[in-house]
């Protein structure tokens, strides 16, 4: 497709090229935090406070997604830790920059004393949207790239430069999983929007999401072709579909508790008439 959007001639110091992948990235990531400080003066959050957490959640899950792929294949960049600074430009494993992003998001919020719920119900919202637009960026650049297939919406890329910068295969027809993937993420976007007007408790739109999310991406992970980021049980399972398993599993008993705890909340107004 279009790996780069142009480079940008520095005279002597060369050029800065700007990828499309980048771009739609930053795009994302400033729409999902728009979207974010809206609800956030809904819910009588500082917006401020939400512009500063997803600075924090957008440096952790730059670091996290990093540390789990050179930790996927230790011996690998081990080996060869020169590999270490040639992919920083990649996007790494997403699990690994949730888990760190989440990680360094409850520390600030315990640390400024904002309600951790509806924090993270709105983060669930930003989360989905970026997602979204940023997976146009994949499929742009041709990363995350799918199968062989020969199904008529199957997608060929040409350009040597997106071989060169993602290794996706060139004149071959694949299943346009970063398109998959953004569908997925507009389809828990629109779910967790929905719930959102009718919470019964806060941090339920999060553990929907996130349940939603797991499920929906363990089903894409089939068609994809990068297989390099990662395969266990003899090659059937990557590394986003073993770790969605005990996700889907922690989500679904969090609602189930967190719900059980909201049914005398909501009762007790009416038991005291």
């Amino acid at each position: 497709m279009h790996p780069v959007l142009f480079d940008l001639p520095l005279g002597r110091l060369g050029s800065f090229t700007v990828g499309t992948y980048g771009l739609f990235y930053a795009l994302g990531f400033l729409l999902g935090l728009r979207l974010a400080v809206h609800y956030a003066r809904r819910d009588g959050i500082e917006p401020g406070r939400i512009l500063d957490l997803g600075i924090v959640g957008l440096l952790a899950g730059f670091v996290g997604a990093k540390l789990l792929l050179y930790a996927l294949d230790a011996r690998y960049y081990f080996s060869e830790p020169a590999r270490m600074l040639e992919n920083l430009r990649s996007a790494g494993v997403y699990y690994g920059g949730l888990a760190l992003a989440v990680a360094a998001g409850v520390v600030y919020v315990r640390r400024h004393r904002l309600p951790l719920g509806k924090v993270a119900d709105i983060s669930a919202l930003a989360l989905s949207l970026g997602q979204a637009i940023g997976r146009v960026g994949c499929f742009l650049a041709g990363c995350c790239y799918g199968r062989a297939c020969d199904l008529p919406w199957g997608v060929t890329f040409h350009d040597p430069r997106a071989a060169e910068l993602t290794g996706v295969p060139i004149g071959i027809r694949l299943h346009p999983t970063q398109l998959y993937h953004a569908a997925a993420d507009l389809l828990t976007l629109a779910v967790a929007m929905r719930l959102m007007r009718r919470r019964r408790f806060d941090g339920q739109v999060f553990w929907a999401w996130l349940l939603l999310y797991a499920l929906l991406r363990a089903i894409v992970e089939h068609w994809r072709g990068d297989t390099a980021r990662g395969m266990f049980l003899g090659g059937s399972a990557s590394t986003s579909q073993i770790i969605s398993i005990p996700v889907i599993v922690v989500s679904a008993v969090m609602l189930w508790r967190l719900g059980r705890r909201a049914v005398p909340a909501a009762a007790s107004p009416r038991a005291a008439r």
